[in-house]
């Protein structure tokens, strides 16, 4: 079984960054935060802890949501 390492300031810093590129993604797509967990499908909490940057999602987590959104994960990662 593979634990992540703590985490640390750098990269909860990064993560944040992460959910709001997500979010304005998102706004922008005129899309509701019920649109995008429902289609891909995650949980409401979930996918809410994305956007707030608490959560570390999958790489296949990002790559759905960036292909409900309509955008580029690289958008969502370099936003």
């Amino acid at each position: 079984m593979h634990l992540d390492p703590p985490d640390d300031d750098a990269l909860h810093a990064e993560r944040q960054r992460i959910g709001r590129s997500i979010r304005n993604a998102r706004v922008d797509a005129n899309l509701t935060q019920e649109k995008v967990f429902l289609a891909i499908p995650l949980n409401r909490a979930y996918y809410q802890q994305i956007e707030s940057g608490v959560a570390n999602p999958s790489l296949n987590t990002l790559l759905r949501i960036a292909r409900v959104i309509g955008v580029r994960i690289a958008d969502l990662l370099h936003g």
